[in-house]
């Protein structure tokens, strides 16, 4: 694949969309692109991970480990972004990822994604902002299943002991 192509393919990440064509351009060029063979892994479940991985051309089988072994848990494609939240921080992998067929992958070291933050700053900025819109809304979502869990744990305490006898 040619840089033009590698651009385009990370325009279509969410986490690059504001980022502008020579930004783009600057991060395919200093980016690893790579090459897989059908069953290679590009990581493993618990492996500590520095860097995201973008699917340029090609699909992966995320699988975790189960009683009996890996089972799959979702299949991704082409322009999807393998652990965004490596490039900012350190982390470990929550599943292994395996080639299905040939695969070509761009691989975002953490350490060129948070240069290319820091000399844009604008881009920290927004991404703060994209990141912050996504916190409240889980916490706006798992409110609703707090108060539920606050009303069971009060029937709980007021509910007399069963089983118990008065002596």
């Amino acid at each position: 694949m040619s840089l033009i192509q590698d651009i385009a393919i990370l325009r279509q990440i969410p986490m690059l969309s504001d980022f502008s064509d020579d930004q783009l351009r600057l991060l395919a060029f200093s980016a690893e692109a790579m090459d897989m063979i059908s069953g290679s892994f590009l990581f493993d479940e618990g492996e500590r991970a520095d860097s995201g991985i973008v699917i340029a051309k090609g699909n992966v089988s995320l699988q975790v480990r189960g009683p009996h072994g890996f089972k799959e848990v979702e299949s991704v494609g082409p322009g999807v972004l393998l652990g965004e939240t490596a490039m900012l921080v350190e982390t470990r992998r929550p599943a292994r990822a395996v080639c299905i067929g040939p695969v070509r992958v761009i691989r975002i070291r953490r350490a060129l994604f948070k240069r290319m933050i820091q000399e844009f700053p604008e881009l920290a900025r927004r991404l703060f902002e994209v990141h912050a819109s996504r916190f409240q809304a889980t916490v706006a979502a798992l409110t609703p299943i707090g108060d539920k869990m606050q009303e069971l744990s009060d029937i709980a305490d007021a509910a007399p002991l069963r089983g118990s006898r008065d002596d």
